[in-house]
């Protein structure tokens, strides 16, 4: 009689299972990223133009209503963008630490 039980519920488990994984895989778009480097390379190149540009702490310009920064995929490029044109030369792996704390602290984007 408990064996009946037990495989009713199988397909539920795995459609839970199969759940899980998926939201999982798509809750964070930078799950790669060393956040703590990021938020350093941020701190020490990113505060100073936005507060000039935003006033306060700069971080203004990441909440604003008509953010240009949409997507996961638009945060990392502007991240790039922002690089490329300030000199910064860091490689795609700060790119993606800047980008990771940025998400996780402003954007939260699953995907």
């Amino acid at each position: 009689m408990l064996t009946s039980h037990v495989t009713q519920f199988k397909p539920y488990a795995l459609g839970i299972a199969l759940g899980l994984f998926s939201a999982a895989c798509l809750s964070n778009p930078f799950a790669e990223a060393d956040i703590a480097a990021g938020q350093s390379l941020a701190t020490k190149n990113c505060v100073s133009c936005h507060a000039a540009s935003f006033g306060g702490d700069g971080s203004a310009i990441y909440t604003r209503e008509y953010r240009k920064v949409l997507t996961a995929k638009g945060l990392l490029a502007q991240v790039r963008n922002c690089n490329t044109n300030i000199g910064l030369k860091w490689f795609e792996d700060e790119e993606l630490n800047v980008a990771g704390y940025l998400n996780k602290n402003y954007y939260h984007f699953t995907e």
